[in-house]
Parts: structure tokens; sequence; C-alpha cells
């Protein structure tokens, strides 16, 4: 593993292609005074405020966390990290994460507008109870393994999720398969039903009032599989798009080889969105249950 000043690199336990990244206190210490210059409303109205966190934390690296997490990023053999302060204290509140995470995604590249949010991020709470129209808070139940952005135009080439806090939790472990650990990948990626176009639509709470077209598998440069799916969203025109669904999301709910972690609170998780799907176990029943997640998603810097 790399060495730099100021963080501990290494495999993820439970995966060598996910990289655990700690940020040492050397590190966050010297971010606070950069990150007090700006409040959130200035990170959310003014794009350019983002781009000087972002400099901040990469400039007390010597900008090597930059050239790593792109590297990780773009890698076909990993493409995930996990980041996060190596000790939580009472100075990393949840606006320090918020403006952590921002400047995490503003070295990788230019998150999208979320329009659920409203935001170039957007901060959701699960709990006990839910009325929304979507997987996401509902706490209960699995939410099964997807890629994000099948329903916009946006280019998704990455999204991260941060875990701003948690309280009375039991469960909820994020779930993460790479299609090149997945056992029924070669199966369903040369079926041609999956290169058809699907027609994918989202429910009101997205605020997105158009539906897109494209294929679940595409291949990148080399050949390889990219999956663009999300068990909700999709709308099948015929029997034969519905069926390869139905054996797609069975496929994908049954493998054994997803990688089951619990991320601590304070840390990030950064995923390619083309060969990485996550998703997360359902959480144990506490009427006092409550986590609170941001998530940014976006396309990579165009050098």
């Amino acid at each position: 593993m790399e060495k730099i000043s100021g963080l501990t690199i290494t495999e993820h336990q439970n995966s060598k292609r996910i990289i655990d990244i700690k940020i040492e206190d050397e590190i966050l210490d010297k971010l606070i005074f950069p990150f007090n210059k700006f409040d959130i409303t200035a990170l959310e109205y003014k794009p350019f405020t983002r781009f000087t966190l972002a400099k901040s934390l990469d400039e007390l690296t010597s900008n090597e966390l930059s050239k790593l997490m792109n590297k990780i990023i773009r890698d076909r053999e990993t493409g995930c990290f996990i980041i996060g302060p190596k000790n939580l204290n009472s100075k990393i509140n949840h606006t320090f994460l918020v403006k952590l995470s921002t400047a995490i995604a503003h070295l990788i590249g230019i998150p999208n507008h979320d329009s659920m949010a409203g935001k170039y991020y957007a901060r959701f709470i699960v709990k006990h109870e839910d009325k929304s129209d979507s997987y996401l808070r509902k706490a209960y139940t699995n939410m099964d393994l997807h890629t994000d952005g099948t329903y916009v135009k946006e280019v998704t080439d990455w999204l991260l999720m941060t875990k701003i806090d948690e309280q009375n939790v039991e469960g909820g472990e994020t779930a993460m398969l790479h299609l090149d650990d997945w056992e029924h990948c070669g199966d369903l990626y040369s079926d041609p039903v999956g290169k058809q176009n699907f027609i994918w639509g989202s429910p009101k709470s997205k605020n997105i009032d158009y539906k897109v077209e494209h294929p679940v598998f595409s291949s990148d440069e080399n050949g390889k599989p990219n999956i663009s799916y999300i068990d909700q969203f999709p709308e099948p025109k015929n029997m034969e798009q519905g069926n390869f669904l139905q054996r797609l999301s069975d496929g994908l709910e049954e493998s054994k080889n997803k990688t089951i972690t619990k991320l601590p609170v304070g840390s990030a998780i950064i995923a390619n969105n083309y060969f990485w799907l996550h998703g997360r176990k359902p959480f144990k029943e506490n009427k006092d249950l409550s986590r609170e997640l941001l998530r940014i998603r976006g396309s990579f810097f165009i050098n």
C-alpha cells in the first residue's frame, strides 16, 4: 500500500478491491480553520467555494490524496474506497462532515445537481416510520443492489455516501458487489435483452419530470461489462424485458460474493458507478432508530 503522510491506507478487511483511507488527527485539526471560512449556505450558492475546500484538503497531503483517490476509483480492479476520520471527536460535527464530503467529491469530479434535494448533495434521514415513495427511507426493507443515476440524463460516473449520524441502529449494513465478482454476470451480460433499450422512470419524490431510455448492460473500452440498473425504476415494454429483469434481480440478490460492510459514522464510501452495485440490508426494528446519510454523485473531471 502507498504511504502518504497524515493518512493510513489499507485494504478493507472484507474485500481486497476496497481501499480504506483513514485521515489522521494532524490533517483534521488543520482543516478546521479553512473549513470555518465557509458556511453551508456559501457552499450551496457559490460552487467555487467547494473547490477551495477541496484544495485545502489536498494540499495537506502534498496533493497526493487526489492522485490516490482518482487512481482507485478509475481502476477496474478496485474502483471503491472508504475514507473518514481515524478518530471522531467533538470538533467533527455534522457540518464538518458535509464539508469534508464536499472536499473529497471535488477532488474526483463535478457533482450532479441532485433534483431530490435541489442541491449538489442530498441529506436524508432513515427513521422507524416512513411515508416516502422509494426504498431509500424504508428502514426494514432490503434495499436491493443497484447503481445510481439510472433515471437521469446526467452522466453518473461515481457516487459518494457519507454516514453523518446513527442512533439506536442494528443491521442496515452496506452491501457492495463488483461486476467481475458476480457469478451470474456472464450469463446475463450475454443475453441480448440486456442490451435493448429499457424505459426508466422515477417516483414523484425524485422531482424528475421525464423518462430516459438505455440498456441495462454496456461495455467499457476493454469490452468488459458495465451496468446501469435499479429494481424500482425500469418500465418493461414486454414479457421478455420483464422476465429478464426478474432474472437479473434474483441473480444479484442471491450472489454469494457481496461485500457486507458496516460503514463507520463519519466515513464515506465512494464507488465507481459502472461496475460496482450497492445496497443496504434491513435494520432491526427499533422505534428510536435514526440514521442520516449524505449523498453526492457526479462525473469525472475531463482532462
